[in-house]
């Protein structure tokens, strides 16, 4: 019996998550309807459903932020052109925030939702330690 309601709030939640996105983004005015929805119409196990729309947001909007991590300083014109290629080849609009993080010795490191690009003396160093 719980599986069941595990998969009506995870069906009621995917739902809710496509109803949240204009244009293939997350729109926060979406979101706040759907949550007003929620408010006034509690469904059944009502956190399942939201932990797993909470989930569905999350990831989304993780596969339109790069975290570019580097060692040295890095313009911000580099950061426009590194969401200018990312978005052309995720096909979604991209942002970019700098992280400073000494222990890549050198280079970038960006991380774009599950994908890491590693551009950094630390990386080729653990890559050569593995062979």
């Amino acid at each position: 019996m719980a599986a069941a309601h595990h998969k009506q709030a995870q069906q009621l939640a995917r739902q809710l998550f496509k109803l949240s996105l204009v244009n293939g983004a997350v729109s926060a005015e979406q979101v706040a309807g759907v949550l007003a929805y929620l408010e006034k119409h509690t469904p059944a196990n009502p956190l399942l459903v939201l932990r797993a729309y909470q989930r569905y947001i999350t990831v989304e909007l993780a596969r339109s932020h790069a975290l570019v991590e580097h060692a040295g300083p890095v313009a911000d014109s580099i950061l426009r052109q590194l969401e200018g290629a990312l978005s052309q080849k995720y096909k979604r609009i991209v942002t970019a925030t700098a992280h400073h993080d000494a222990r890549l010795i050198a280079g970038l490191r960006v991380r774009i939702g599950d994908d890491v690009y590693e551009s950094s003396i630390a990386g080729q160093l653990a890559n050569l330690s593995t062979v």
